[in-house]
């Protein structure tokens, strides 16, 4: 009797073990058909791969709950996407479902109207929801491989393989990020993190509506102002920039790479690799750490160049707008000419190299130039033209730019960068001279100017007085022979000519 009782318990205690079994491997999968519910009792979808994981859960010190998607392989819980974040639930009675029409709905419970919903404009006749190994939430219509719905079209605050930060061209659908409110709140930030499509795309970080740190333009290997978010042994980044498309993304090097770019809730960019080893997520960039990376610190026409003290000034042709606050280091106001110019004045340009290129807030992009020459031809053709830059790895090629120039950062000469060509009265070319012919005749052969429009800065610190190189006859021919009405001044090293 007693043996007979002990073999009834023990079936009953393996059929009740098995049916836990099946109930929690009801949700062991990646999808959810139309009207199944996944309940906050710790159910959850696992992607095919067991590479990330759906359900419901808590941030830091509070009891709201969301729907979340995070690292399956991870023992730190690490959300990287938030349904509800602006509509959190406050008990555990919460839902998720996706509806008849592909709606993917969740609800204070299974009777109520929902807390939140996907929206889609797309209805489906045999949606399913599913979980793919890359993050992805999708809505597809049956076994078609075509989405109704998606969450990588709906990022929050953290960029993993796959998600877009960019503009759809054809639909309006722009992929941005925005940080959480705070590390116990998901909800909506203070912070964006997004494309700005106009003219050179960039990357530009905002508080609000406030600018708080650009990239500068794609070159064709990074964005112009920041190497950080080029190639490295962990990271591949990927720029598309077409008819359809504007976005930036990135892809690991290799499978066992896990990483990601947060903007957190204090505006912080971050690229973070998971650390198997020590078991903790490492920083490996932090895109905006530099004082030059901060919007226009150094005012309109100002440079900003950290190998400098201070790190602002203002290039050859431009003195401060307001000294004293200058000297007082507050470069607010910038810099301004030191000689006006107008459509009838003579003007060169002075060529600056290695910088991140001014904001595109009063530019132009001129599709119709071959080369750079016919770029600052076309600067010249406009009066009000101020600035002009010209490369092959620009999508563009030639940009030119009116008004004042902000938010310039020079690299120095071990930096990267690229090249602006600023426009000033030529009377600025000041030549300083102290050559006589028997110098000159002594001295090797000086180096070709190639356009009589253009001289170069030397942006290294050895040389701030960019004394480019000409021949005697340049010289004679520039200060009308040397004329006394064109000397402006005498020095140590003889007398000082201004160029007409």
């Amino acid at each position: 009797m007693t043996s007979s009782m002990e073999s009834r318990l023990s079936i009953s205690t393996c059929f009740i073990t098995l049916f836990f079994f099946l109930l929690k491997s009801l949700f062991a999968i990646d999808t959810i058909p139309p009207n199944q519910i996944l309940r906050d009792n710790g159910q959850t979808l696992v992607s095919a791969g067991g590479q990330f994981e759906l359900g419901f859960f808590s941030p830091l010190n509070s009891n709201n709950r969301y729907i979340g998607i995070w690292f399956k392989t991870i023992p730190q819980q690490t959300v990287y996407w938030v349904a509800n974040r602006d509509n959190p639930l406050t008990d555990s009675s919460g839902v998720l479902m996706i509806t008849a029409t592909g709606n993917v709905t969740i609800l204070r419970n299974q009777a109520s109207s929902p807390v939140w919903s996907s929206n889609s404009s797309t209805t489906s006749n045999n949606p399913i929801l599913q979980l793919l190994d890359t993050g992805n939430l999708i809505v597809k219509d049956g076994d078609s491989e075509n989405y109704v719905w998606q969450s990588f079209d709906h990022p929050f605050d953290t960029m993993i393989p796959g998600v877009k930060l960019g503009l759809n061209l054809q639909t309006g659908k722009n992929w941005f990020l925005n940080s959480w409110k705070s590390l116990e709140d998901p909800s909506t930030g203070d912070y964006t993190y997004k494309i700005d499509p106009q003219g050179l795309p960039q990357l530009v970080l905002r508080r609000g509506t406030e600018i708080l740190f650009r990239s500068g333009p794609w070159d064709g290997i990074r964005f112009g102002g920041d190497d950080r978010l080029e190639q490295n042994s962990v990271f591949d980044p990927i720029f598309v920039d077409n008819d359809e498309f504007i976005y930036y993304t990135f892809e690991n090097t290799d499978n066992t790479t896990i990483s990601r770019f947060v903007l957190n809730q204090s505006g912080v960019i971050q690229h973070l690799s998971w650390n198997q080893r020590r078991g903790e997520w490492v920083v490996i960039a932090i895109v905006q750490t530099a004082r030059c990376e901060e919007y226009a610190l150094c005012g309109p026409n100002g440079f900003c160049n950290m190998n400098k003290d201070p790190v602002c000034y203002c290039p050859s042709g431009f003195v401060p707008k307001v000294p004293e606050d200058w000297n007082a280091l507050n470069w607010f106001d910038g810099c301004v000419e030191k000689t006006s110019w107008n459509c009838s004045s003579a003007t060169k340009f002075r060529k600056y190299s290695k910088l991140k290129l001014p904001d595109n807030s009063e530019f132009l992009v001129n599709n119709s130039v071959r080369n750079r020459m016919e770029c600052e031809q076309a600067c010249l053709n406009n009066c009000s033209c101020v600035a002009y830059t010209y490369a092959g790895t620009l999508v563009t090629g030639c940009v030119v730019w009116f008004g004042s120039l902000i938010d310039i950062r020079e690299f120095g000469q071990d930096g990267f960068g690229q090249d602006l060509y600023v426009r000033l009265a030529a009377s600025e070319f000041v030549i300083y001279c102290y050559v006589t012919r028997k110098r000159a005749q002594r001295k090797s052969p000086a180096q070709e100017v190639n356009n009589p429009n253009e001289f170069h800065h030397n942006n290294s610190d050895e040389d701030d007085m960019d004394l480019p190189l000409f021949d005697w006859q340049m010289v004679e021919s520039a200060t009308n022979h040397f004329a006394f009405t064109n000397k402006i001044g005498e020095g140590g090293f003889g007398p000082v000519y201004r160029i007409v």
